[in-house]
């Protein structure tokens, strides 16, 4: 059955595969808070949690076992449960005639399908041939920054660090983030299970696979996933990602050099009428965004943009934003909102 651009004119039915896990449950909580056309909600997980109540819209809700029947008569399904889940069930989601909205990496990088920030680059989602894919955490992120920064004075290199809390690796690794910092405290030696090196009053560079290049999985998804949202496969941007002792929310040290110099005051003024976008700080203070100030919020906070002393063409700034709404599950209930009928009235 081929999927239709949009989503049916009509309360649907939504099924969250995944649904056990830290952006599963987020979904659930942002389909209900932003009042998305909900009819019937199926929530799907493995075996081991099949049977778990969550609550929706004041109603319990039984997560089911995902099997190849899961996908009958579903409209739309947003899919949080990792790369290996979204490939097993991508052909029966598709032969459905279901639209599913992928937060892995799986199909980010394949041509047929679109990869979408709403506010960056929505007019791509109608393109869609089934499957639209969310893309990784910091991308969004950055490309919230990047996107009208480069509409006013094209970008000619971009150079980011990222500080990644717990979160990106699930609610396990808070879970573990947390128990082992107690552990830590009480004298004792802390011996991660979830991630490869305990994260407690430490940091380390993030463990994604190394590629050939020596940089990591996760850096080049950075790379790899900006060019093709921003719509430059020549764009020139490296990353290092830390993973640091945070529970929520993901920070970046951006530097973006400019085709020519790039006005701080004009800087400021654009990305505060941007979407999505929030400027917070307080000089005199030295008060500039921390994750605390981002989660559980959907804007993403910026501050300190200043003049690269280095460089006159380039401009510095700091950016967070919670992993788990912006940088997933907001962001994908984001691009099913822009296939809703009404917004095409």
């Amino acid at each position: 059955m081929k999927p239709k651009s949009l989503l049916p004119n009509r309360p649907l039915t939504v099924a969250i595969l995944g649904s056990s896990g830290a952006v599963g449950k987020e979904l659930l909580a942002l389909l209900e808070e932003r009042s998305f056309p909900v009819g019937k909600l199926i929530l799907l997980a493995s075996h081991r949690s099949a049977g778990d109540i969550q609550s929706f819209c004041g109603t319990e809700v039984k997560v089911e076992e995902t099997t190849k029947d899961s996908f009958k008569n579903v409209d739309l399904i947003l899919a949080s449960a990792g790369s290996s889940i979204s490939r097993k069930w991508k052909d029966t989601i598709q032969s459905s005639g279901a639209l599913m909205i992928d937060n892995s990496s799986a199909f980010r990088m394949d041509e047929n399908v679109p990869l979408i920030v709403p506010e960056v680059n929505p007019s791509d989602a109608i393109k869609h041939k089934g499957v639209i894919s969310n893309p990784n955490c910091t991308t969004i992120l950055l490309a919230l920054v990047l996107s009208p920064l480069t509409r006013h004075i094209p970008i000619k290199r971009i150079v980011v660090s990222t500080y990644q809390s717990a979160s990106g690796a699930g609610a396990m690794a808070m879970e573990e983030l947390e128990k082992l910092s107690q552990e830590v405290l009480d004298g004792k030696t802390p011996k991660s299970k979830v991630l490869p090196y305990s994260l407690a009053f430490n940091l380390f560079l993030h463990n994604s696979p190394l590629q050939s290049n020596n940089y990591c999985e996760e850096e080049m998804k950075m790379v790899n996933e900006t060019r093709k949202i921003l719509g430059d496969p020549e764009l020139s941007l490296t990353a290092t990602c830390v993973r640091v002792p945070v529970l929520r929310a993901h920070s970046e040290s951006v530097n973006i050099e400019f085709t020519k110099p790039f006005p701080v005051k004009e800087a400021y003024e654009i990305l505060e009428a941007s979407p999505g976008v929030e400027i917070l700080e307080d000089l005199e203070n030295n008060r500039f965004p921390m994750p605390q100030d981002v989660t559980g919020r959907d804007p993403i906070s910026v501050g300190r943009i200043r003049q690269d002393i280095s460089n006159p063409n380039a401009l510095e700034l700091w950016l967070c934003g919670d992993q788990i709404r912006k940088g997933a599950a907001l962001n994908a209930v984001q691009i099913a909102e822009l296939l809703l009928p009404k917004n095409y009235e």
